[in-house]
């Protein structure tokens, strides 16, 4: 036998074949290998087979179908014939341009039809990932096709067969993906898919607390930096830099914003000091010093945001000097409130000091220095504020005016200040603070809503209410931003302008960020905290940001109908408005005549029409009679006749008729009659003045009783007039006396033993009667 190991093609069509490497092992007798390519385009790689000695064919060109290519044919003829083979891998290929196709022919299968087992591998340089789009899909039964980065240690899953649709995008985080695709029926899978490289990026760094971060870039080579709040100092790298590689990354771990227990402060203009943990509590057995010194001839003046300590040796000093043993500005220990107007170094120095001992904690201190100059005035603060000057070097006859950021309202102090006393400047009053406040009314069309002393703790045992308006024919949509309370504190929304009106929402604990939106122009705000439950640290509370928005909760307008009208108790059809239809005379309503806006804009039921009335409405009944009908409808034709009871005579007509003359629709030719009382009656053991038939309207009759009764009630009834008339009292009851009920007691008990005597005394005798009889 003689071997033949590969096609000869040229060596400048060889070149050609780019990034396209399929593995041909053991090429069978007679194995035409033909190779084309479309320069202009990306690859795809088609992979053919015949039957054993047939011809094969790969191909690499830009989709299927392709006309203007360039050919290259090679042939080379053995005459070995091959007995033994390995099963040849052709799809197992890996492809390294920026973009192309790759798809899997339904013809793709081994050499003895067996199941077809394919990988491909798409590699793109560091620094890129690979995008992979669906294209075209079939697949049978059976068919597994999986997508897997391969920049970890072990592949990772990004995508199977399961969620393969038309139109998918896969996107890998590293530069190397592979698609593994096997099926047991390859006649009748297929699969065309998309590549192309994408830049890779760094995910965003997090922001350290108290501090913030600025990125140039999140791809390789950007930079991030990092800084810290007044009062805290940086832990760790201040810059990241993105690294390119498999997968970007940072070069190193974020930083952290720490508090420090004590430094010197040189040349400094503005800064803060707070101790260790502060917003949260701080640590025990701590002794820190701080020096700070302001520029040359210039002196330093401290606004303080917040003192609380344990109510034990806890102590914060601030010295006038550089040492420990300056003279002291202020001593936690002596002075039980806070100096609004904060305190001046008469040097350029001051010396802070905090201790704490080995039992309780608390929040701690935070407060604020600046330096300023011989002349001027300091630079004023206002913290959850701002302020507008007319000098930004505060020099006498400055104009300071403060504003607060939305939810806060400004207390105590002046909203406008000025720096006076050219021999000594300093301000005429002191700075305003402003507060999150319990309760208020807010008619802005935005605003901001918070818990009271946000974002420090509420207090315990507080009920508060906020009314928000805006413009009659807008709504509100509320913005739950933070919602961080007690599980026994209660936030409630009412959907208006008072507590009566519906519920929005009531909500306790803590909740992530949600929306609400009214159905009206007004909402109530009420915010209940347990008395018993102590609330301690920064941001616990709730923060609520409004907007006024159009209205978009209208239900669908609703059309006349024939023969009637519609009215609406609301212009705009929102929830809660009510359509009333009503039809023309002559015609009556068929359906619901009040429909109403529902929750989901929906009305309450369908659309009623208006239909021509055929029959009379049921006239009623009149009261001690009874009434015969002509027939079961009352159509136009039909008659009702009324027939009193006795004892009562009829007024007005007996007879009615329906009919049906002009275009208000068939109506009765009378009036409902009625059934007056002929006679009161006459009770027993009564005599009755006068017996008449029929009393008129005035007259009156008397009654009596017989002898022995007593009269119980009025003795004269007199006829009321009326429609109809009536008498003007029931009639009266004789009731006997006490010897006459003696003698009717007496009677009634011989009656009884009389009736119960007779009947004894006949069983007694036919049972003598049987017994005789037996006993003979």
């Amino acid at each position: 036998t003689k071997d033949v190991h590969t096609s000869a093609l040229p060596a400048s069509k060889q070149s050609d074949r780019g990034d396209v490497t399929p593995s041909l092992n053991n090429e069978p007798k007679d194995a035409t290998i033909l190779l084309k390519r479309d320069k202009a385009k990306p690859s795809i790689l088609k992979v053919e087979h015949g039957a054993p000695g047939s011809d094969v064919a790969v191909k690499a060109s830009s989709m299927p179908g392709d006309l203007d290519e360039e050919t290259t044919t090679s042939t080379i003829i053995t005459t070995t014939v091959i007995t033994t083979m390995q099963a040849p891998a052709p799809c197992n290929t890996n492809f390294t341009s920026p973009g192309g196709y790759i798809e899997t022919l339904q013809q793709a299968r081994s050499w003895y039809n067996m199941d077809v087992d394919c990988t491909y591998t798409v590699t793109v340089y560091l620094g890129y990932g690979v995008e992979i789009q669906v294209m075209n899909v079939s697949l049978v039964e059976g068919d597994v096709v999986r997508f897997e980065d391969l920049g970890g240690r072990e592949p990772s899953v990004l995508a199977n067969e399961s969620i393969l649709l038309k139109g998918l995008v896969v996107r890998s985080w590293s530069n190397q993906i592979s698609i593994h695709f096997r099926s047991r029926q390859p006649q009748s899978s297929s699969l065309l898919l998309r590549y192309q490289a994408f830049v890779l990026s760094c995910n965003f760094p997090d922001r350290p607390a108290y501090g913030d971060v600025s990125v140039t870039s999140l791809h390789a080579g950007g930079e991030a930096y990092f800084y810290c709040f007044s009062g805290y100092q940086l832990q760790g790298p201040s810059t990241l830099t993105c690294r390119n590689a498999t997968t970007p990354y940072w070069s190193g771990k974020v930083p952290r914003c720490l508090v420090a227990c004590g430094g010197m402060v040189k040349n400094t203009t503005l800064g803060r000091i707070v101790s260790p943990g502060f917003p949260g509590n701080y640590s025990n057995n701590l002794t820190c010093h701080w020096v700070l010194e302001a520029p040359e001839s210039q002196r330093l003046h401290v606004h303080f945001e917040k003192v609380a300590l344990a109510e034990d040796d806890d102590r914060f000093l601030i010295k006038n000097g550089n040492h420990i043993d300056s003279p002291i500005l202020y001593d936690s220990y002596e002075v039980e409130y806070l100096p609004n107007e904060g305190i001046v170094s008469s040097t350029r120095h001051l010396f802070v000091e905090f201790t704490t001992d080995g039992f309780g904690t608390n929040t701690g201190v935070a407060i604020r220095y600046e330096a300023f100059a011989a002349g001027h005035c300091y630079e004023p603060f206002v913290k959850y504020g701002n302020f507008t000057t007319t000098d930004s070097t505060y020099t006498v006859g400055t104009v300071v005016e403060f504003t607060c950021d939305p939810g806060y309202t400004l207390e105590q102090g002046s909203v406008i200040i000025e720096c006076m006393d050219p021999s000594n400047p300093q301000w005429n009053e002191t700075e305003p603070a402003c507060r999150a406040v319990c309760s208020g009314e807010i008619t802005d069309s935005a605003g901001v809503v918070l818990s009271p002393n946000w974002p420090e703790a509420y207090d315990k045992g507080q009920d508060c209410i906020w009314g928000i308006h805006v413009e009659e024919d807008k709504r509100i949509m509320l913005d739950i931003q933070v919602l961080h309370m007690e599980k026994n504190d209660l936030l409630t929304f009412y959907d208006g302008d008072d507590l009566t009106a519906k519920i929005l929402g009531q909500y306790s604990g803590s909740r992530p960020r949600f929306k609400l939106y009214t159905s009206m122009a007004d909402v109530t705000i009420q915010f209940q905290s347990d008395p018993a439950t102590n609330i301690y640290g920064y941001n616990n509370g709730f923060v609520v940001h409004f907007f006024e928005v159009p209205r978009n909760d209208t239900c669908p307008e609703l059309p006349e109908i024939s023969n009637g009208w519609k009215t609406t108790s609301h212009p705009d059809l929102v929830h809660g408005t009510v359509v009333t239809y009503q039809c023309y005379p002559g015609f009556e309503v068929v359906g619901t005549e009040m429909l109403m806006c529902q929750w989901d804009l929906t009305w309450s039921g369908d659309l009623p029409r208006c239909e021509r009335v055929l029959s009379c409405p049921d006239p009623g009944t009149v009261e001690h009679s009874r009434r015969v009908m002509s027939g079961p409808r009352l159509i136009v034709g039909s008659t009702v006749q009324y027939i009193c009871n006795k004892g009562y005579s009829l007024s007005g007509n007996s007879l009615l008729s329906c009919y049906h003359r002009d275009s208000t629709g068939p109506k009765w030719s009378e009036k409902l009659p009625k059934c007056i009382r002929q006679n009161p009656g006459t009770p027993p053991y009564t005599i009755q003045s006068s017996e008449k038939h029929v009393y008129q309207a005035g007259e009156t009759v008397r009654f009596s009783c017989m002898s022995g009764y007593e009269l119980q009630g009025e003795p004269v009834l007199r006829c009321v007039p009326g429609h109809p008339s009536k008498w003007s009292h029931p009639p009266p009851l004789c009731k006997g006396s006490l010897s006459v009920a003696s003698a009717d007691f007496s009677m009634e008990g011989a009656s009884v033993a009389v009736s119960i005597f007779i009947p004894v005394a006949i069983i007694i005798i036919i049972i003598m009667s049987i017994y005789f009889y037996f006993s003979r």
